[in-house]
């Protein structure tokens, strides 16, 4: 298999199993087909007002001021004195679609919504807005329309302000929530003067929903300790208390009004949400008006169906709060059954959808909950309600509801054995054939002069194609996704492949006897251990640090620091100068642009000695160094834009022309310049290390900007250890790094072949991208690429200065990659919770991403390092 070859096919089976992940754990576990469930007695309230105040954090709403003042003295008083009040939890990702979601549908997000970006209705599911009689909505264009479109009929009414309007560099966007006050008042009033309007405000079963997003634009703009959000808080809180006095006035004081007042997330100190800290997950509830009592949790969706008595939504998955209820026992077992009834239909059709869908003899039903307990839980609960056994009948429901959401979760994850196992089964196939290859066409196996027996190609073949055939067949019986015949029929084309390379393993364990057994084990529980170190560093950054500390002993244990003691001590140096970037934090920081100014400073310094030192043995051109100090300019040029805009902002000015035209200007031109320099090793380097800090500079607020640096730093040290580590091993031919050109022919009678020591080289290239993925996690997507290519660009290096083939090294890299992502694969668990799953899954794709990333860099690596364009006086351009 060629490279070309190699490459696409390596590609495509890494592609399939990142998206593996989402058809197995992220597939939507909504059914339909159920019937609503109503409830014969009468609700306690005719309507409902729901106020969702966006991004609104519940300490800033429950914490007074440094003057012990409350923030909000409407919510307060109705606190102490006439409703309820708590802290509901929300769950990851903490985004305004999903959070919404579970307070008007009452379930958590479908997550495969994740894979549309959380917008409108991926799926359809059922609301307490749809079983509304009429539901009004005022608010945001981003969020009322997902209701609307997925209400049946026309009863769903929604009026949004322009999407214009919600702008993150305004000085206050709590202007979009006075819109919202003035348009309901506006909308009352017009009632008044229109008989149809004013007919269906007074039927029952109406909601009324007003979705606040000033706070949440205010707090992304300015953070939510600033002026500008809590003012907005303030403003929400007196909104509110007019609000109540508009709609009491104008249905008569009847008190037949509920009112809600939440959120849908929080929001970090830094301003952001979709985490699961405690300032993103804890918000506040409060409750009142008719039907209300004190109590302690709520599922919000239940509880505003029961009080207006409208069914449970059929997606909804939640407990009725029976705590809230101010009503008889008799309505709270009412209601507890038909919350009982409504899940288990869900469990129903759940489990019908199953049954379709697998072969008779191989489907394994709930036991705990087979159609025989089912009738008997119903006959039962009726039996005890119509006897006045309430207490009785609203426990067994509660017994019933949670056998049916286990049941709903066995039937959910019913597939995810066969298609992980399959999944797997692919992974490890794949991962030994690329093995093979590397024993096969780039290590020294010691082949026997004798001839060996060669398992029949044809008859393999047959054996497999008869495999593919019959797991087709299984899947068409089945009746199985498209997807599923990828993740099943994979395996067996890549298991084909991998026994056609069984004559490589034969020579592997012939030629056991000639290898140097003691340094293979070593080397095999160092390679383990840096694995764990790597994976177990997801779950706890400091562990980076350890890595990194533990990376300062390579120079004494290989005897480097004899030969090259100054090369040492800066290894050493840079080691510990990037081991501290693991323990800084991510977010909750504030901006600092003296550390931009300081990396700016450190950049341009690096490079004026470079350039220094250069002068004399090295050839530089004229050209070249025009460039390089052209490129020094703008390195200083964005520090200072960077600073300049960040000033300007503080004071409310907006962006500055200038500051865009210099921006855009050098995003444009960071990949395009370093095509312009001299092929030479240290210079092409130097370029591109200028054009890319250009562009990180003006990303960075703070300490992040030294990253780049330092990194470059490390890097450009491991860069002349390898040459002497080159030299300590005894090799022939020795090319000074700075006469090696990246576009030069490789002359393949030196391409050598790889050595137990090349593992530890590509150990070093995985090091460095796991710790630039977790300091820039949270950053533009910019900020990732940069650090990214910077250790690209140092593999090659590495390659060409070390005499080996692109294809070998990046191979073993390959094979550490896909050997930590497989290790993410077992740690996913099915019973955990929803947040240890998705972390595990998250570092799941994490991994498979950087691997497909890499694969798609080293081509851009490549062209970036080797081509030259050449300008002419015709302005032709051709690639040296």
């Amino acid at each position: 298999m060629n490279m070309i070859t190699f490459f696409l096919v390596g590609l495509l089976v890494h592609v399939v199993f990142f998206i593996s992940i989402f058809d197995i754990y992220f597939t939507s576990p909504l059914v339909h087909g159920m019937t609503p469930q109503h409830v014969s007695l009468p609700p306690p309230a005719k309507r409902l007002v729901l106020f969702v105040a966006d991004g609104l954090r519940a300490d800033s709403l429950f914490k007074p001021d440094i003057n012990g003042t409350t923030r909000a003295p409407y919510i307060r008083n109705i606190i102490q004195n006439r409703g309820t009040w708590g802290v509901s939890h929300t769950r990851v990702p903490t985004e305004s679609r999903p959070g919404h979601v579970a307070l008007i549908a009452g379930f958590y997000e479908d997550v495969s919504a994740v894979a549309k970006g959380w917008k409108e209705n991926p799926v359809e599911f059922d609301s307490v807005f749809n079983e509304s009689r009429h539901t009004w909505c005022w608010g945001s264009p981003d969020i009322l329309p997902m209701f609307a479109k997925g209400a049946t009929g026309d009863h769903v009414h929604t009026y949004t302000y322009p999407a214009t309007m919600e702008d993150f560099a305004s000085t206050d966007a709590s202007k979009l929530d006075t819109w919202v006050f003035d348009e309901v008042k506006v909308f009352l009033n017009s009632a008044k003067q229109n008989e149809t309007l004013l007919s269906k405000l007074h039927e029952e079963q109406n909601v009324f929903f007003l979705h606040l997003l000033g706070i949440d634009t205010n707090g992304h703009a300015h953070r939510p300790m600033s002026t500008e959000y809590l003012d907005n808080i303030g403003l929400v809180d007196a909104g509110v208390a007019e609000m109540v006095s508009v709609f009491e006035e104008f249905f008569g004081n009847d008190g037949k009004t509920a009112y809600v007042f939440t959120a849908d997330h929080g929001m970090t100190n830094w301003g952001s949400h979709g985490a699961s800290h405690p300032s993103e997950t804890l918000t506040p509830l409060v409750a009142w008006g008719a039907g209300v009592q004190t109590a302690q949790k709520a599922d919000i969706a239940a509880l505003m169906s029961s009080l207006i008595g409208v069914p449970i939504p059929l997606n909804s998955v939640g407990v009725l709060p029976l705590q809230y209820l101010n009503n008889s026992q008799h309505f709270k077992a009412e209601n507890m059954y038909a919350n009982a009834i409504q899940i288990l239909e869900q469990f129903k059709v759940k489990m019908e959808q199953k049954k379709e869908t697998t072969l008779s003899f191989l489907f394994t039903p709930y036991q705990i909950l087979t159609d025989s307990k089912q009738m008997d839980f119903m006959r039962h609960a009726r039996e005890m309600i119509q006897k006045g056994q309430f207490k009785d009948a609203i426990n067994l429901c509660d017994l019933l509801i949670s056998q049916a959401m286990e049941g709903l979760s066995y039937y959910h994850t019913y597939d995810r054995f066969f298609l992980g196992s399959s999944v797997v089964l692919g992974f490890v196939g794949w991962t030994s054939y690329v093995v093979l290859v590397i024993l096969k066409t780039h290590a020294s196996l010691r082949k026997p002069p004798i001839s060996r027996d060669k398992m029949p190609g044809r008859s393999v073949g047959k054996v497999f194609l008869c495999i593919g055939l019959l797991v087709t067949l299984f899947l068409l019986l089945q009746a199985s996704p498209f997807t599923y015949y990828i993740y099943c029929l994979l395996p067996v084309p890549v298991w084909y492949s991998v026994i056609k390379e069984f004559g490589t393993f034969v020579d592997l364990i012939r030629s056991i006897p000639s290898l140097p057994l003691s340094k293979c084990c070593g080397y095999f529980v160092l390679v383990t251990f840096g694995i764990e170190l790597l994976v177990v560093s997801f779950f706890y950054r400091a562990m980076l640090t350890l890595g990194l500390i533990t990376l300062t002993l390579w120079p004494f244990v290989s005897g480097l620091h004899r030969r090259a003691k100054s090369r040492s001590v800066s290894w050493v140096l840079s080691c510990l100068c990037l081991a501290a970037f693991p323990l800084l934090p991510v977010v909750g920081r504030e901006p600092n642009t003296n550390y931009v100014l300081c990396a700016g400073a450190l950049t341009l310094f690096n490079s004026f000695s470079y350039l220094w030192s250069s002068h004399g043995h090295v050839g530089l051109h004229k050209r070249d160094r025009r460039l390089f100090i052209g490129q020094m300019i703008q390195v200083a040029l964005c520090a200072y834009v960077l600073a300049s805009t960040h000033s300007s902002l503080q004071l409310k000015q907006g962006l500055p022309l200038f500051n865009q035209l210099i921006s855009w200007s050098t995003l444009v031109s960071s990949f395009f310049v370093p095509l312009l320099t001299s092929t030479r090793l240290f210079h092409r380097l130097l370029s591109i290390l200028l054009s890319l800090i250009c562009v990180y500079l003006l990303l960075s607020t703070g300490y992040e900007a030294l990253f780049p640096p330092a990194l470059s730093w490390l890097m450009f040290v491991w860069i002349n250890m390898e040459q002497d580590a080159m030299d300590t091993q005894g090799a022939s031919s020795r090319t000074e790094l700075h006469r090696i050109d990246f576009a030069e022919t490789i002359d393949l009678t030196k391409i050598r072949q790889l050595k137990l020591d090349d593992i530890r080289r590509s150990y070093f290239f995985v090091c460095p991208l796991q710790i630039q993925i977790y300091f820039v996690i949270f950053c533009m997507f910019c900020c990732v690429l940069i650090p990214f290519i910077i250790v690209m660009c140092t593999f090659e290096t590495v390659q060409v200065s070390t005499r080996l083939s692109s294809r070998s090294l990046f191979l073993i890299v390959l094979v550490i990659s896909d050997l930590m992502a497989l290790h993410f694969f077992f740690l996913v668990k099915d019973h955990g919770s929803w947040l240890d799953i998705g972390t595990s899954i998250s570092h799941y794709v994490i991994v498979m991403s950087m691997t497909i990333f890499l694969m798609l860099l080293s081509v851009m690596t490549h062209i970036l390092t080797s081509k030259r364009i050449l300008i002419g006086r015709r302005l032709k351009m051709h690639f040296k």
